[in-house]
């Protein structure tokens, strides 16, 4: 077969020479012609070194300094000659000096190598483009809040915008990861618990940015979220068909629903076997059933794990060999810099008999053939002329849209006695480490960003016709408690306190240096409390006796149930975009009616967890629960002996400042087959005098299944906005074949049988149901 192949791909390379010397075009500059014949053509005119370096990912670093900008003309021709793939410009650096680099790198390419092959210019944009001055918008975790795809889809559309006007065409983003371990540290990066909530927004995130052309990275492939002890990079435990039930329909939803054009593979191990040497996830799923003809790179460092911490090969010196032998052939295509480049060995690999060309050309077939769908050919370089650039980045525009996404992200928890909204004249006392000060961005920021946006004190004031007064309290990362009497202080001589606390990640660059944090990449935690001093800031301001609203701004659950009682409000903000401080005050002044609902379940304690509400059927079924009280008092139970396993607030829990009733819940039909659709109504009144938003939510329940599955699953969900003392009429189609499973032999089958539709606030908070009988084809 290889001789074969070995002897087409001469001909094809001789008949392309013959067209180049007759003065014609290439067929693969052709931009007329089909992908798959440009595709053959360009593979048949590359060496094995050119080949190899489409597979490995390069650095702007190589070639431009970066106290200077000036361009070291050796690393830049060397940077293209091996590793001309794709090179990754996640820096922190002036637009002229990032874009003058790319520049540099992408007309090198295209101007002086034999064949011109563009590159993938690749950065972070999880939210917001990875550039100094750029619009950061809140994190990925509050995103799935807003219950909103097409505002996600803009989010996206703007992150696009503002990175193709540097030449940025190949975004790290979006994440298709569960929150299913709320100790790992990378939870905020995630669009919540739930499949079906992430897919839709995964799918909405891929079409933004590929409609502004720059092609998505749908990361981390697959099933790398739930680590072992909540420890980054560990093993995940679980079998095929949770695999397939659970974690793969948001990857599959945003990669083949929403065309994305790459795709990173994971650190981890599924069932034992490595995410970059997965050929059972990456080839036989993933292109095999899906169908996926792009190309998939690995994470920074990723394949030499394979070696050093799975221990599958020699690490001193590592074996390179093999890892090329275990990744290559298992449909991890690409790698990524950050390791040995094991891939660099490919040539030798090849003239050696080690390897076979086949499965190189099939990787790079797989690289070009997304290059060419993304017309970088035609469009190698999308930067903008310097004085266009503020026109693209951090416009008004997108400034407003990060206010927008973050106020409808907002979650308001409790409201005991309806004390929001505040009235604009009330004096405030804003109290807290999170208050003021050090931005309490997400990971995935620029260096210094955290010292650029909206402070929630900036936002109050700005919103507030009252005296506001500040304090401190505490620092984040401190037991310190010596600024307590202040804040005791402000709160007592204010009509209320607002105390912000939370968890805090930190920049790209000080996270990497090590600085403190509690959650980010690599910042895994034992416990979901408060830090340091600040759960007694929070008992000391209450203790005052002032009505003191409580706002969680942080990346994940907070595991203080105390507080959700002894607060007169409680408000979840998940780490905020620039605009957050004015997000915030737009909610807690009623500026804006909160519809954020949780993306997350919150536990009562993190050793309660897993709290996510779609537990397979038997868990959970017999609910004893003890209680400790507030005087120390005890009650026994038994599952567990002093705590509750539900979850504290449910997945999409989230009050409102309006009331909303639900009424005539219909289906467009009763039994239906798996071909048919199933549209879903239910009359949704807003009884109270203040006009808002309610996230309906549709739940599907299988009554009766031939294997454990799901208690229900989200099927649907919409937001309506309803008018005070209105009714509106919301209808959500179900596609029947979503109801299937994988049975005992694990083939996806939708079974005969009832199923029960709820609909509701909640994932708990269920006001209608209607049953569905589904038949046979």
């Amino acid at each position: 077969m290889r001789s074969s192949i070995s002897f087409c791909l001469a001909f094809l390379a001789t008949l392309a020479s013959a067209s180049s010397s007759n003065g014609s075009t290439p067929v693969y500059k052709d931009a007329t012609a089909s992908v798959e014949d440009r595709v053959t053509d360009l593979l048949s005119r590359m060496t094995i070194e050119e080949k190899t370096a489409q597979l490995v990912q390069g650095d702007i670093r190589n070639w431009m300094n970066l106290d200077g900008g000036t361009i070291n003309q050796t690393g830049l021709e060397w940077s293209m000659q091996n590793r001309a793939g794709s090179f990754y410009v996640g820096v922190a650096i002036p637009w002229k000096m990032l874009s003058d680099g790319i520049k540099a790198g992408q007309d090198y390419l295209v101007q002086n190598t034999t064949l011109g092959i563009p590159a993938w210019v690749q950065s972070e944009g999880i939210h917001g483009f990875l550039i100094p001055n750029a619009t950061i918008f809140n994190s990925p975790i509050a995103h799935a809040c807003s219950f909103n795809p097409p505002l996600v889809e803009k989010v996206a559309r703007a992150i696009a915008q503002e990175a193709r006007a540097l030449g940025v065409n190949n975004i790290f983003g979006p994440l298709a990861d569960l929150a299913r371990e709320l100790r790992f540290g990378r939870v905020e990066e995630t669009f919540g618990e739930d499949g079906y909530l992430t897919g839709e927004l995964a799918y909405a995130y891929v079409r933004g940015l590929q409609s502004g052309n720059v092609t998505a990275m749908v990361k981390h492939f697959a099933a790398f979220a739930t680590p072992e002890q909540g420890i980054n990079t560990a093993p995940v435990h679980g079998g095929e068909r949770e695999l397939r039930t659970t974690y793969l329909p948001p990857f599959k939803r945003a990669i083949i629903d929403g065309g994305a054009l790459s795709i990173m593979s994971a650190y981890h191990s599924y069932d034992g076997v490595p995410s970059v040497a997965d050929r059972h996830m990456l080839t036989e799923i993933l292109r095999d059933e899906w169908g996926y003809k792009y190309f998939v790179i690995s994470d920074a460092g990723a394949t030499d794990r394979l070696c050093k911490d799975f221990k599958m090969c020699e690490s001193d010196p590592i074996d390179s060999e093999a890892i090329v032998n275990y990744a290559l052939p298992a449909g991890n295509d690409v790698e990524m810099g950050g390791g040995s480049f094991n891939f660099a060995k490919i040539p030798a690999m090849v003239e050696s008999g080690k390897l076979s060309l086949d499965v190189v050309d099939q990787a790079v077939a797989r690289q070009l053939r997304a290059k060419f769908e993304a017309g970088l050919f035609e469009s190698p370089l999308t930067g903008v002329p310097e004085e266009e650039q503020s026109a693209q980045i951090h416009t008004p525009e997108t400034v407003e849209l990060a206010r927008q996404i973050d106020a409808e992200s907002v979650v308001l928890l409790e409201n005991h006695g309806d004390i929001l909204p505040l009235k604009r004249d009330a004096s405030i006392a804003v109290i807290g480490p999170m208050a003021h000060g050090y931005i309490n961005y997400g990971d995935y920021v620029p260096s210094g960003a955290q010292r650029r946006g909206v402070t929630p004190l900036d936002g109050i004031r700005a919103a507030s016709s009252g005296a506001v007064t500040y304090a401190l309290g505490c620092e984040r990362w401190s037991a310190d408690e010596s600024g307590f009497g202040e804040a005791v202080s402000a709160a007592e001589g204010a009509d209320v306190a607002i105390v912000i606390v939370g968890t805090w990640s930190r920049d790209q660059d000080e996270l990497w240096a090590g600085l403190n944090a509690t959650t980010g990449e690599h910042v895994d935690v034992h416990s979901l409390g408060l830090v340091g001093a600040m759960p007694h800031l929070v008992r000391a301001v209450i203790g005052t006796g002032t009505p003191t609203v409580v706002v969680y701004s942080s990346g994940k659950p907070v595991a203080e149930p105390w507080i959700s009682g002894a607060a007169a409000a409680l408000v979840q903000q998940f780490y905020p975009s620039e605009q957050g401080g004015h997000a915030l005050a737009d909610v807690l002044f009623g500026a804006v009616n909160p519809s954020g609902r949780l993306s997350v379940s919150f536990p009562h304690d993190v050793g309660t967890t897993p709290v996510y509400y779609d537990y397979l059927n038997s868990a959970r079924a017999y609910p004893d629960p003890g209680a400790v009280a507030a005087d120390g008092s005890l009650t026994f139970g038994h599952s567990y002996v002093l705590q509750s396993p539900q979850p504290l607030y449910e997945f999409g829990y989230g009050l409102s400042y309006s009331n909303f009733t639900y009424s005539d819940l219909t289906l467009s039909r009763a039994t239906a087959s798996p071909a048919d659709t199933v549209t879903v109504s239910v009359s949704v009144t807003n009884t109270s005098p203040r006009d808002g938003a309610e996230v309906v939510q549709l739940y599907v329940q299988d009554v009766l299944s031939s294997v454990a599955v799901p208690n229900r699953q989200l099927r649907g969900f919409a937001k309506p906005f309803v008018r005070a003392g209105e009714t509106a009429t919301v209808a959500m189609d179900l596609a029947v074949a979503d109801l299937g499973l994988w049975d005992m032999r694990m083939r996806y089958v939708v079974e005969p049988g009832e199923f029960v539709l709820h609909v509701g606030a909640s994932s708990k908070d269920i006001r209608a149901n209607a049953t569905l009988t589904v038949v046979g084809a």
